[in-house]
Parts: structure tokens; sequence; C-alpha cells
């Protein structure tokens, strides 16, 4: 969604590239003329790159927002917008001094434009490194196909999401024992037959209000409030994760409150504790791999009865999951 974003240079290397090409025109008029364009020019077509982020699909503009800040994005380009086109009113005024100065030296004038456009492009450098920063992060944002049937993954952090995806896709999220390790959304794909699926592995989140979540966790929010697919939902019964498994299933009961999908619970770390509270709830491993290929068979069951783009009603999906797992 955002790979296109260009490099945003700093001032300083805009104003050097300006000023060492304006350096080949042989007057004084074409110097200054040709450095405020390149200046100008540069300044709206790095604008025109950023996209109209009202325009965007709300799980991106909500991500957005969440990395980087959506409002400060669009100050920002304002006050580039605003240099842009000060420039081209100090270039347009000394470009007809120096016209009216024919005879006289113009070294001054010259001097004087460039040091204005100097002014105004360092009046806007905290905008040109904080979207350059912005930039980087937009870019590492992955590319979630609304076309692909889509599991996410869901659960408090460390009860094996990023383990799971490991062990059915390519991806390779890092993996620790502290908290949060999941810091992103990571996407992995895998394929049954010639059919591609996409698994989402999202941040872990914790069972408290909203506004106590972190931006980690609201990434989490945004990807189960905007995205279309199954959920899969991870317990940890061991308690190995720091979190007891009480809060793990009252943030399982949250979820199927507010999330308009389908979604299936999962306990996972059966090599080190069974699961014995609910005989309905699938057991599996992402340690040994005890378990998984059951499980996925489940969501990708789920999925391939759901019509494309539309939450299916579990309902009518009696043969994938017990009726004590339907939302």
């Amino acid at each position: 969604m955002f790979e296109q974003l260009p490099t945003v240079p700093t001032s300083d290397e805009l104003l050097n590239k300006s000023f060492r090409r304006a350096s080949r025109a042989t007057d004084d008029e074409s110097m200054v003329q040709n450095a405020g364009n390149i200046l100008s020019d540069n300044l709206s077509n790095l604008i025109r790159k950023f996209p109209s982020f009202e325009n965007l699909p709300p799980f991106y503009r909500e991500m957005a927002d969440i990395i980087a800040g959506v409002d400060r994005i669009r100050i920002s380009l304002s006050r580039m917008g605003w240099a842009s086109r000060q420039i081209k009113l100090i270039s347009r005024e000394y470009v007809g001094n120096i016209k009216r100065s024919r005879g006289l030296d113009t070294t001054p004038a010259r001097k004087s434009a460039f040091g204005r456009f100097s002014s105004v492009m360092r009046s806007i450098e905290k905008d040109l490194l904080f979207l350059n920063e912005a930039r980087n992060l937009l870019r590492k944002m992955p590319t979630i196909d609304p076309a692909v049937p889509t599991i996410l993954i869901a659960g408090y952090p460390n009860v094996g999401k990023s383990s799971f995806i490991v062990r059915i896709t390519a991806a390779r999220p890092e993996i620790a024992i502290y908290p949060f390790t999941t810091r992103g959304i990571f996407v992995g794909h895998f394929l049954r037959g010639e059919q591609k699926y996409q698994v989402v592995d999202t941040p872990g989140l914790l069972d408290r209000p909203m506004e106590e979540r972190n931006e980690i966790e609201r990434q989490t929010v945004a990807a189960l409030s905007h995205l279309q697919g199954v959920v899969l939902y991870i317990l940890d019964p061991s308690e190995h994760c720091g979190y007891p498994i009480d809060s793990q299933l009252s943030l399982a009961e949250d979820l199927k409150n507010w999330i308009n999908l389908p979604m299936l619970v999962v306990a996972n770390k059966a090599d080190i504790l069974r699961f014995g509270e609910d005989k309905n709830v699938p057991e599996m491993s992402t340690e040994t791999g005890q378990g998984v290929d059951d499980v996925l068979d489940q969501l990708v069951c789920l999925l391939d009865a759901m019509p494309p783009y539309v939450a299916a009603d579990l309902d009518q999906n009696d043969e994938c999951v017990p009726p004590s797992l339907r939302t």
C-alpha cells in the first residue's frame, strides 16, 4: 500500500541539489529561476506522492494513524505546500528585480534570493525529517489482499500466535519470551491446492478498556475491526505466557461480542498442559506441531464456506466447529 513512498530529502539535500543545478546557468536571472523551480517542484512532487488518507481503506487509514499520526502527516505536508508557494513568490520577485537591473551587478540580488530560499527550506526541516520517518514506518506495513481468504490470529502476548504462523507459512516474525514481542502486523501465505490463503499475525491484546490499550494493541484492534476472514483465538492454559487463563477467556468473550467474524478458540501448548475445562476447545502445540494441521483444517473449512467479503454465519458450518465455539 505504501511501498512507492519516496525518500524525503533533508532541506540541505534539496538546497544543494537546486543550487548545484542552478550554477550551470550563465546569468543570475536564470540561476534564481532554476533554483526556485527545482525547490518548488521537488516539494510539490513529494506532496503528491503521499496518499490521500481520506480515500484509503479504513484498515490502512487507521494503521497509518496509529503508526505515524495522520493529522501530523497532513500538517507537515501542508507546511511543505506553503514552502513551495513561498519559494515561487520569492523567485518571481527576484527574477523581476534582476530584469529591471540590466547593466547593474545583480550578484547581490541572486545571493539574497538564495538566502531567502535557504531560510524557507530550513523552516520546514523538522517536517521533512518527520515525513521521512513516517515514510519509513508506513513502508513496513504489509499489504493485505482483500480477495484472498484470511486467517486473523489473536490472543494474549506469548500464547503462540507467531509460532503458529511460522508453522504454517514462510513468515518469520520475531519470537521471544517477553510480552509484546510482535510489535506490528505480519502476513504469511500458504496454499491448499491452487487456492492461496493469507495469515495475519497480530500483536498481543490484553483484556482491558480501549482507552488503556497501547499503540501495539491498537493495531490488533484495527485488524479485527476492518479486515474480513476468520479469527483464530489462541489460549495458553499453561499460563506460561504470564497471564491467567481466566483473563484470556474473558478477552475471548469480549472479542466475540464486538467483532463480526467467525472465531475459533484453540488451546495451545498442549505439550505442557492439557486444557481440561472444555473438551470442545481444540488443542495443539505450536512447539511440537501436535494438532496444528487439524486446527488449520477447521480454519480452512470455515473460510471456504464464507461468501467473498462477507462474514460467515457459523450456523451454516456445523461440520467445521463444535456448537460451543460459535460466535
